[in-house]
């Protein structure tokens, strides 16, 4: 089961929940976005029962909340944290997280700018885990347990941007940096200790290949972690972090420049496709606003 977010145009209704097809040529609503997400565990298990339309009658987006929270961890896979500007320090006891805005994420096949003053765009293909129940002072396993599924996605970064201060928010939320694929439930994708493969492509190229068995931190302690903080809530989402092979930390650096096309593909999630085009194209958008 792929879950996926929809509009349809002409409609009042806003945004959708559905069920892609296998074909990928149909989708069938599941709930309106938030009737989903006040109990998205008992719209999976019910199936979807509402309108079959054709894909290419709806504009896909991601299926998430406008006002979810989007926390990610930073430096989450030994490789990774060896190849980078942190390769010298104590691997720290908690994770290092930081935030996205939901406004920077995006879907499949969406045209991704590169910023101004940017060289270009740094891919980090990875898993997002979303949170399906609330969380309050919760244990790992209780947190774990209410992941409800897991998603492909891309954290693209703006490396100029993030490296100005000690904070990463401006360099990960630049405006379409984050292709999230459709949700798939944790039940058909099972415990992320198991190692899922996790591979990006630039120009077909392979140039990460790593397994999610390598993370430092775990969905479930990291989820336990901040529900000590602030409650969870369903719909929020986890970036997990990626393996090593970013494209800075190589000799010379490789960054993705217009027309370049990424791929970020996850063993029983899927694939994402996207493309990096110029700044003029996000001006123009902006202005079409």
């Amino acid at each position: 089961m792929r879950i996926v977010g929809i509009r349809q145009p002409g409609s009042d209704r806003g945004t959708d929940v559905a069920q892609l097809s296998d074909s990928g040529r149909e989708v069938t609503v599941l709930a309106p976005l938030e009737e989903f997400w006040s109990d998205p565990s008992a719209y999976l298990a019910a199936g979807a029962d509402g309108p079959t339309l054709a894909a290419s009658t709806v504009t896909f987006v991601p299926p998430v909340r406008p006002d979810a929270r989007v926390v990610c961890i930073g430096l989450n896979y030994l490789k990774h944290v060896a190849e980078g500007t942190f390769r010298d320090q104590e691997l720290p006891e908690h994770p290092t997280l930081f935030a996205r805005w939901t406004q920077s994420l995006t879907v499949d096949g969406a045209e991704v700018p590169v910023p101004s003053g940017e060289d270009g765009l740094d891919w980090e293909g990875e898993v997002v885990a979303w949170v399906g129940a609330p969380l309050v002072d919760a244990t790992p396993e209780e947190a774990l347990a209410a992941v409800v599924g897991y998603s492909t996605f891309n954290d693209l970064t703006s490396r100029r941007a993030q490296k100005l201060t000690s904070q990463w928010i401006l360099g990960k939320n630049g405006d379409n940096s984050g292709p999230l694929g459709p949700m798939v439930p944790a039940a058909e994708v099972g415990d992320l200790r198991e190692g899922l493969r996790v591979v990006t492509r630039v120009n077909g190229e392979i140039v990460q290949d790593g397994r999610t068995d390598e993370m430092v931190y775990g969905v479930g302690d990291t989820l336990a972690h901040i529900s000590r903080t602030f409650t969870l809530r369903p719909g929020d989402l986890l970036a997990t972090g990626t393996p090593s092979g970013v494209g800075y930390a190589r000799t010379p650096p490789w960054l993705l420049h217009p027309g370049d096309v990424v791929e970020v593909e996850v063993e029983r999630l899927g694939r994402l496709r996207n493309t990096v085009v110029a700044n003029d194209v996000r001006h123009a958008a902006t202005v079409a606003r």
